[in-house]
């Protein structure tokens, strides 16, 4: 008799465990980063990464959301915030808030464009 069959090809959790050293999120500073958090990197890919992490960097050359960036290497979120903090950590990227907070200045939002907005979608 034999044992229960493994995959061929590790897509699934296995994949994920080796790819986070088998965290399941992020942790410290990084642990605040929301799926609208921009991620740019701040240099080019350094040889002998892990592959995941060049991919990050390569694609955030310009601001990149971390919904974006997943959807385009196709992890979860979980996976990707550990991916990310660790690129954090080194140094290799920055992650910024979607709305710099110098443009906002304590103002609010602006009434009128959400009016124009609100009355284009009635129309829809």
């Amino acid at each position: 008799m034999s044992g229960p069959k493994r995959p061929a090809d590790p897509s699934g959790l296995e994949r994920y465990y080796v790819l986070t050293g088998g965290r399941s999120g992020p942790a410290g500073p990084a642990a605040g980063l929301d799926v609208a958090t921009l991620i740019v990197s701040r240099g080019a890919p350094a040889p002998g990464m892990q592959h995941e992490h060049e991919e990050i960097v390569r694609r955030c050359r310009d601001p990149l959301s971390v919904a974006e960036l997943g959807a385009h290497l196709g992890l979860p979120f979980n996976i990707l915030a550990v991916l990310v903090t660790d690129l954090l950590a080194a140094g290799r990227v920055d992650a910024r808030d979607p709305i710099p907070a110098s443009s906002v200045s304590g103002r609010g939002p602006d009434l009128a464009l959400l009016e124009e907005v609100l009355s284009g979608l009635e129309r829809l």
